[in-house]
């Protein structure tokens, strides 16, 4: 049963935009809550970590390395192409970077492991990947739009430790040292991550209910193409290297996948509403997008996973 909600995560996602636009001013008065609940989301991940899956980047570290440097390098630049392209203004602009910018999104183990790719690889990306964007992300977005607007560089690199890096070391704590406890709830952790991904989605939408009517339709195809981008470049970048189908698999989910979560966090903290619409945007589309290739790979016939 458990499982069936998990899978219908699209279906809640559409739910809540529904209300959101429905009754924004519900959702808007939970505008303080969008950093609160990004840090349960981290801690969720750290509680699904042990010391082992970081041992796993020693083993895997030429396809965690692939994985990295597609993350950020094409898709930061894929965001700042695809903004100058369409014109985005300058907010429209810096959130999409900042989505571009961010770590792969916490939602992709879930789609991995609908998608038959390899789940254990998908974890230690989605961790190694995290880790890195407390740095990477900050000064990403101030070398591609530091001459569009003014980055907070140094406020920005302390908020991504407060809201990234501490809950999930935090959660790895606890389940190294606390693991039989949190075994008995772990199967709830990816729900309580959706439902907390769902409401920061619907905070965004109630908040910028007039900038999508207006700009919706340009930021849609902004977003879609982003992700399209990244899902392809990983699939085919994994593939020209040679590496088996599982692996190209999660390569594609994990690069496609942004933590538009993050993005959003970020915008609202230090820039406005606008520049989140980007994030929010994306949150709906890359699980749609993301369920639906799962659903293609899953009914092909079985691969052989590492």
């Amino acid at each position: 049963m458990l499982s069936l909600v998990t899978r219908a995560f699209p279906f809640w996602v559409l739910l809540v935009v529904g209300a959101a636009f429905e009754n924004p001013a519900f959702f808007t008065d939970f505008n303080g809550s969008i950093s609160p609940l990004l840090a349960v989301i981290m801690l969720c991940m750290g509680l699904t970590l042990t010391p082992h899956d970081f041992s796993l980047v020693l083993k895997t570290k030429r396809v965690i390395g692939l994985g990295v440097l597609l993350q950020f390098i094409l898709m930061p630049l894929f965001a700042f192409l695809i903004g100058n392209a369409l014109e985005l203004n300058a907010d429209l602009l810096v959130g999409m970077v900042l989505l571009g910018s961010v770590a792969g999104g916490t939602a992709s183990n879930v789609i991995c492991f609908l998608a038959k790719g390899n789940v254990a690889l998908s974890i230690t990306m989605t961790a190694t990947s995290t880790i890195l964007s407390v740095i990477l992300t900050p000064f990403l977005v101030e070398l591609l739009v530091g001459k569009v607007v003014n980055v907070p560089l140094v406020s920005m690199l302390l908020s991504m430790i407060k809201i990234v890096l501490l809950p999930v070391f935090i959660g790895l704590i606890i389940n190294t040292f606390l693991s039989r406890m949190i075994s008995s709830i772990n199967r709830w952790l990816p729900l309580m991550s959706m439902l907390s991904i769902a409401f920061i989605i619907a905070i965004v939408v109630a908040l910028n209910a007039n900038n999508i009517e207006s700009m919706g339709y340009v930021v849609m195809v902004a977003v879609v193409l982003h992700n399209g981008l990244g899902l392809l470049s990983g699939y085919w970048g994994a593939r020209l290297l040679g590496y088996e189908e599982a692996i190209c698999r999660t390569i594609a989910i994990e690069v496609g996948m942004q933590n538009s979560g993050l993005a959003v966090a970020l915008s609202m903290k230090f820039f406005n509403a606008m520049t989140a619409l980007p994030g929010a945007i994306f949150s709906v589309w890359h699980v749609l997008s993301g369920s639906v290739l799962a659903s293609v790979w899953s009914y092909k016939k079985k691969i052989k996973i590492n």
